[in-house]
C-alpha cells in the first residue's frame, strides 16, 4: 500500500482519532480504486483488507482495543443502532472527499466470534458514464444486445456470479433506452446508483416489499420498461414472464454460470418451456477480469511449451495471430500487481428459432450451448482469449475467472 498518513501513524504507534482513521481508510480505498473495505476482527488484532480489481489485499492491522470505536463510528455514519451488537445491520452514507467528489458507501455490519465486523462497499462509478463498448462488449455483441433491447416487449437477462457486473450492464442498457417517450421503473436490492429520469424502488423485507410484491405494484404504475434486480424465486419468475408477455420490456439478472444454463434454470423455477421461449429475447453471460496495467505492460513471444498448452485450450486460436503473451511487471501505478481496472468478458445468446426448438424439447444446457455456438455465439472463454491476445488482460486472468 502507498505511504499515507494513516499508514505512517499506525506504524509509528501515533495516536490517531477514530474519525481520522475511518476517513483515511475511505480516502485510501478511493485512491487505490478499491470496491470494498473489509474490517475483520480476530483474537488479538483487527485486519483491514481492500478489494482491488476484484481481489482482496491486506491493507492494515489496527489495534484490538479500538475495534468497537471504529465499528461505532461506521454505525453513526450509516445511521445504525450503536447499542445493538448481536444482529446484522445494513445502511449507507455519503462522504465528500477533497478530491474526486462524493462517494456513496453501503455498509454491512455483522456479529462474529471476535466481535462485530464491517464491510464497506464504495459506489464511486456512475453508470451514466458507461457505454457497452467501455464495458468490454465487442461490436458484434453490442449490436445483438442493442437490437434485442429495442423490442417493445420480452426479456433481456444478464447472468453471472455475484460481483460480475450484471447490474452495471443493465444500468447501461437502461441509459440507452431512457427517453422522454417511455416510463422506466426498477425494483432493486439495493439501489446501486441513482439514475436520472428513472423511478427506482428499493426492496424492503421489513415492510414486506419483495421483488414479487414490488413487481405487482409497478404494473399499476403504467410502465413501458421494468428492471427487476434479480429473479431468485418462482413467484418473481412467474410475474416477470407474465409481465413480458403482456407487452412490457423486462430486464433482470439470474445467478447461473453461463448463458445457456439460464433457460433450464427457468424450468427449475416452475416455468413452462413455451412461456420461456415466448418471452426471452436475449441472454448475456458475463464475468469481470482484471486489465493489464498500461504503465508496466510487457509482452513476450509464445514459447513452444506455451504453444503446446494453448493448442489444448478451446478458443485459444486467437493467439495464432499475435504469437505473443502479455503481462504487467508491477509498478507504483498498479501497486505492484501488474493489473489496474477491470473489463467484462461476455457471451451473448439471442433466442432464435433453433434455440426455441431446443428449449421446447427441454434440452440440457450443454445441448443448448452447442446450438448457440453453431448459430454464431462466441463463448466467454473465446471472448476472454480474444482480449488476452489483444493485450487487454492476461491468459492467467482468464483461466482464473473462468475456472477452466
Amino acid at each position: 500500500m502507498a505511504d499515507t498518513k494513516v499508514k505512517k501513524e499506525l506504524l509509528q504507534g501515533t495516536a490517531i482519532s477514530i474519525i481520522g482513521l475511518v476517513n483515511g481508510l475511505i480516502e485510501e480505498a478511493q485512491t487505490l480504486q478499491a470496491s470494498d473495505i473489509h474490517i475483520d476482527p480476530s483474537e488479538k488484532e483487527v485486519k483491514v483488507r481492500m478489494r482491488i480489481d476484484g481481489v482482496l489485499q491486506d491493507a492494515y492491522v489496527i489495534p484490538k482495543d479500538i475495534q468497537s470505536e471504529v465499528i461505532s463510528r461506521i454505525k453513526v455514519l450509516a445511521g445504525l443502532r450503536t447499542d445493538e451488537h448481536q444482529t446484522p445491520q445494513d445502511g449507507r452514507f455519503r462522504v465528500v472527499l477533497d478530491e474526486g467528489g462524493p462517494i456513496d458507501i453501503r455498509v454491512s455490519i455483522a456479529p462474529s466470534y471476535y466481535g462485530e465486523n464491517a464491510v464497506l462497499r464504495l459506489l464511486t462509478e456512475r453508470a451514466e458514464k458507461f457505454t457497452l463498448e467501455m464495458l468490454g462488449f465487442s461490436k458484434e455483441n453490442r449490436e445483438k444486445v442493442e437490437h434485442a433491447a429495442k423490442n417493445p416487449y420480452g426479456m433481456v437477462l444478464v447472468t453471472g456470479p455475484t460481483g460480475s457486473g450484471k447490474t452495471t450492464t443493465l444500468y447501461t442498457i437502461l441509459k440507452q433506452l431512457n427517453t422522454k417517450e417511455v416510463s422506466i421503473i426498477t425494483i432493486e436490492d439495493p439501489i446501486e446508483y441513482a439514475l436520472e429520469g428513472i423511478n427506482q424502488m428499493q426492496v424492503n423485507a421489513r415492510t414486506g416489499l419483495t421483488f414479487a410484491n414490488g413487481l405487482r405494484s409497478i404494473l399499476r404504475q403504467d410502465p413501458d420498461i421494468i428492471m427487476v434486480g434479480e429473479i431468485r424465486d418462482p413467484d418473481t419468475a412467474g410475474l416477470a414472464v407474465n409481465t413480458a408477455l403482456t407487452g412490457h420490456l423486462v430486464l433482470s439478472t439470474l445467478h447461473t454460470n453461463d448463458a445457456a444454463t439460464t433457460l433450464p434454470r427457468f424450468l427449475d423455477l416452475g416455468m413452462e418451456p413455451y412461456l420461456i421461449t415466448a418471452t426471452v429475447n436475449i441472454v448475456i453471460g458475463q464475468r469481470l477480469v482484471r486489465k493489464i496495467c498500461v504503465a508496466c505492460k510487457k509482452n513476450h513471444e509464445i514459447t513452444p511449451a506455451e504453444e503446446k498448452n494453448l493448442a489444448e485450450m478451446e478458443g485459444a486460436s486467437a493467439f495464432d495471430r499475435t504469437k505473443k503473451l502479455w503481462h504487467g511487471n508491477g509498478c507504483n501505478e498498479c501497486n505492484g500487481s501488474g493489473y489496474r481496472g477491470r473489463i467484462g468478458i461476455h457471451e451473448v445468446m439471442p433466442i432464435d428459432d433453433a434455440i426455441r426448438e431446443a428449449m421446447l424439447k427441454k434440452s440440457s444446457a450443454s445441448d443448448i450451448k452447442k446450438v448457440a455456438v453453431a448459430r454464431g455465439m462466441r463463448t466467454m472463454v473465446q471472448d476472454g482469449f480474444e482480449k488476452a491476445a489483444r493485450g487487454i488482460t492476461t491468459l492467467e486472468e482468464i483461466l482464473r475467472v473462468i475456472h477452466e
